[in-house]
C-alpha cells in the first residue's frame, strides 16, 4: 500500500493541511499512520497545536500537567465556553481561564465546551483571586441557568447541577446542601491556586475531587444520563478561574 510507505516528514506536511477531526480517520488508513498519529509529540500535533493555543498559555504554567501537543490541544477544545457563561464573564485571550468583572448582587457560571455522557474524564479547576462568599465547582445539565441576582450557589440551585462550594465545604443540588464536604475533620480551607481535581465516572454516574493528590471520596451518586459539562459559578469581582482538562483519570 503506498499511503503506508510515505516518510513521516511527508505526514507532517500532509497532516498539517487536514482539520484535526480528520486526523483520527487518517489514524484508519493503516499501521504505519496508526503509530505516527499514535506519537503524540511528532511535528503534526505540533503544527496543530501552535496554530490553535494561544502563545500565553504554552509559555505558562497552565498547562503543566498535558505534557503532549495533542493533550494540550484536546484540553483546548474542552475549555471554557465563551458562548456559554454569564454576560458578566469572559474567557481570557489563553483561552482556560475565566474572569468575572465586578458587578454587584450577581451570581455568575460557565460550562466547559464539552459535555460528557459515557466514559471517565477528569479535568483540574483553580481560582486565582478572592472565593468571595460563594466559589462553586461541579457539574451542570445543559439546562441551568449561567446567572441569577444575588449571592448563591449557581452550581447546585437546581436538579441539573451539583457543585461543590469551597467556601463553607457543602455539597450542594437542588437547592439543598446534601453534605459536609470532604468528610475529614479540620478541613483546610482552599488556598488560592490549588488545583482540584474533578473527576466524572458516567459509567458508574458518581462525581468526587481531589485536592493535592489526595482523593476527598465520591461526593454525588447516582448522576442522570445527561451531558454534563465542566461548571463553576462565582460571586466575587475580578477573580478567575482556569479549567485544564486531563483525559481519564488514572487510577491508583
Amino acid at each position: 500500500m503506498a499511503a503506508a510507505k510515505l516518510p513521516a516528514h511527508v505526514l507532517d506536511v500532509v497532516c498539517s493541511y487536514l482539520d484535526t477531526a480528520d486526523l483520527k480517520n487518517c489514524a484508519l488508513v493503516c499501521k504505519s499512520w496508526y503509530h505516527f498519529l499514535n506519537d503524540e509529540n511528532n511535528d503534526a500535533w505540533r503544527y496543530h497545536c501552535m496554530k490553535k493555543l494561544a502563545e500565553e498559555a504554552l509559555k505558562t504554567d497552565i498547562l503543566i500537567n498535558v505534557p503532549t501537543y495533542k493533550a494540550k490541544l484536546r484540553a483546548f477544545y474542552h475549555a471554557w465556553n465563551q458562548n456559554d457563561c454569564s454576560s458578566n464573564m469572559y474567557v481570557k485571550s489563553d483561552g482556560f481561564t475565566i474572569h468575572r468583572m465586578p458587578v454587584a448582587r450577581s451570581t455568575d457560571g460557565v460550562r466547559g465546551k464539552i459535555g460528557f455522557r459515557t466514559g471517565r474524564h477528569c479535568w483540574e479547576v483553580w481560582w486565582e483571586g478572592s472565593l468571595g462568599t460563594v466559589a462553586v465547582v461541579g457539574l451542570a445539565g445543559k439546562t441551568m441557568p449561567v446567572q441569577c441576582q444575588g449571592y448563591l450557589a449557581l452550581i447546585g440551585n437546581d436538579d441539573n447541577s451539583w457543585g461543590w462550594n469551597l467556601v463553607d465545604n457543602h455539597l450542594i443540588h437542588n437547592g439543598d446542601i446534601q453534605a459536609n464536604y470532604p468528610q475529614l475533620n479540620n478541613v483546610p480551607e482552599y488556598q488560592t491556586g490549588e488545583r482540584i481535581r474533578v473527576i466524572l465516572d458516567c459509567d458508574d454516574n458518581t462525581l468526587a475531587f481531589e485536592k493535592n493528590y489526595e482523593f476527598l471520596g465520591v461526593a454525588f451518586r447516582g448522576l442522570p444520563d445527561i451531558h454534563l459539562f465542566p461548571s463553576v459559578s462565582a460571586v466575587y469581582g475580578n477573580t478567575e478561574v482556569c479549567m485544564v482538562y486531563l483525559g481519564p483519570p488514572l487510577d491508583g
